[in-house]
């Protein structure tokens, strides 16, 4: 079983002992970590367990030395020490930091996002060893019941690492509803592959038939979590994962689009053929809109100049590029003309960007026109900008009466209620489901 496959149970238990870790005791908890979750594995039992009761005996805490056993500590060693003298090179001690150290090295354990970003590198490292050391464990692999197992299937190339163990599924549904796992799969509840394949087909039919998303992401939740049980890894995981990325970002679910997003990094990683780039354009589109500059900085910097020269990734520069300069007609130019799904991200983040806008033109202009506000800001008519202006609590207007071609916006009367709802609304930036 790979660590993908992990019970939530499981995790969370890991999570909370690496957050009980210490410098002093980081070493031996760690071991003892991997040993119960072997025996655990070895012993089919990581499904029935409840870890919430499992307690590492490294992690027990020790009482504390008492003054009266150190003293007597210390004597008994001066009187084993008294006749050899400590040479004078060891007389001198450093203050030892260890302590301090040790309880400023430990996670917070309210740091739930830390936490589960440890444990899932503990799972990764773990699963590493696992596989390394399989030789070790075939004797007792092999001393289970073989009617368990039945016959070895043949090896499956789609599934990197394939051993005896990976799960292939037997079901021949087509439509299967998202479930949670709360057991070990089993293979009658899981599509082979073929099976799948077919599955896609008819969800990209179905989606242009527009059927209901909330029963499409079902489905598509389904078919990702049958290619994680079987570890399948190949072009038509990532196509999987593509195609419902997009899904999501064409309805604005960015729960399930971060998680997309997340697990293609991953996939390209391994040098599994994709839409590499365009998701590249949409991961720098996210960074924009969660002005996440350190980690802008560090991902631009590791693009190659062969993923730069792609139109998208070109048009995802040139938005970070305007943002940066202030440059607001050249930015609501790029919104108006983005590539592939690229509009659906910045619809996110472009009120935010026409607020700033407006909040430097009402400094600079004692009047403006709704026409020229509309056009400059990327509104497909006037009217919705009139409407934005109202929401945002700046529609003062010289001529109210007048028509939306004519009228005047009091651009004094408008640029403090547009700087208190930018501190207001745009201030934090929240993003739902973000990895």
């Amino acid at each position: 079983m790979s660590a993908e496959s992990w019970p939530q149970q499981l995790k969370d238990w890991v999570a909370k002992c690496l957050g009980q870790m210490t410098d002093a005791n980081r070493e031996e908890a760690q071991a003892e970590l991997r040993q119960v979750i072997s025996d655990s594995f070895v012993n089919r039992t990581l499904w029935t367990t409840d870890w919430d009761g499992v307690q590492l005996q490294s992690l027990i805490s020790k009482p504390p030395v008492s003054l009266q056993t150190v003293n007597s500590l210390k004597r008994k060693f001066n009187d084993t020490t008294s006749n050899h003298p400590t040479p004078a090179t060891h007389k001198k001690t450093k203050k030892s930091s260890v302590s301090k150290h040790a309880v400023n090295s430990s996670l917070d354990p309210s740091d739930h996002a830390a936490l589960n970003r440890r444990a899932m590198r503990f799972q990764r490292e773990h699963e590493i060893e696992r596989q390394k050391n399989m030789g070790n464990h075939l004797p007792t692999q092999a001393s289970r019941s073989d009617s368990y197992f039945g016959d070895d299937p043949d090896a499956d190339p789609n599934v990197p690492n394939w051993d005896r163990h990976t799960i292939v599924g037997t079901s021949q549904e087509i439509f299967k509803d998202y479930l949670r796992l709360t057991s070990e799969p089993k293979p009658e509840q899981i599509r082979p592959y073929d099976v799948l394949q077919k599955t896609l087909t008819e969800l990209k039919k179905r989606w242009r038939e527009k059927a209901n998303y909330n029963w499409i992401c079902s489905q598509f939740k389904s078919l990702r979590q049958d290619l994680t049980v079987q570890r399948v890894k190949n072009e038509f995981t990532v196509t999987v994962y593509e195609i419902h990325g997009r899904m999501a970002l064409e309805v604005g679910d960015m729960v399930e689009y971060n998680q997309c997003q997340a697990m293609l990094k991953n996939l390209y990683d391994l040098g599994i053929a994709g839409k590499a780039e365009e998701f590249t354009a949409y991961r720098i589109l996210m960074l924009l809109h969660g002005r996440n500059r350190s980690d802008m900085n560090l991902y631009v910097g590791q693009l190659t100049p062969q993923q730069k020269s792609n139109p998208a990734v070109k048009h995802a520069l040139s938005v970070q590029r305007a943002i940066s300069m202030g440059n607001y007609h050249a930015l609501f130019d790029l919104y108006l003309n983005a590539p592939n799904m690229g509009a659906y991200i910045m619809d996110h983040f472009i009120d935010r960007e026409r607020v700033k806008a407006l909040m430097v033109m009402t400094k600079a202009y004692m009047t403006l026109k709704l026409a020229f506000i509309s056009d400059e800001l990327g509104f497909e008519a006037h009217a919705q900008a009139k409407d934005f202006l109202m929401e945002h609590r700046a529609g003062f207007f010289k001529n109210p009466n007048s028509s939306d071609d004519e009228k005047l916006l009091d651009c004094k009367a408008a640029n403090q209620p547009l700087a208190q709802v930018f501190e207001e609304k745009y201030r934090k930036v929240q993003i739902k489901g973000a990895v």
